[in-house]
């Protein structure tokens, strides 16, 4: 996925709170993902409108840390999930 691109859930695919694990999930047919602190500040910005440039602009700002070191842990992160099937391509 390139920063131009705007990641968007597949179908099937739910990002929320539940409240039995008291963790932030990721719901997909057949799978559930427990993401971590960062996976879950990145996911939050998932809307269906914003590049994946933004999000990581977002991102870079909100932790004051370099963009670089952001777009590759964010890239990273997308790719994965996108391999798995949770963003739609």
């Amino acid at each position: 996925m390139t920063e131009q691109d705007v990641p968007v859930f597949a179908p099937g695919v739910k990002f929320r709170f539940d409240q039995q694990r008291n963790a932030w999930v990721l719901l997909a047919p057949e799978r559930l993902f427990l993401p971590d602190e960062q996976a879950v500040e990145i996911l939050k910005l998932v809307d269906g409108s914003r590049t994946l440039g933004a999000i990581i602009d977002d991102l870079a700002v909100r932790f004051a840390a370099p963009r670089e070191v952001i777009a590759g842990d964010v890239g990273a992160m997308v790719d994965d999930l996108a391999g798995k099937g949770v963003f739609r391509r």
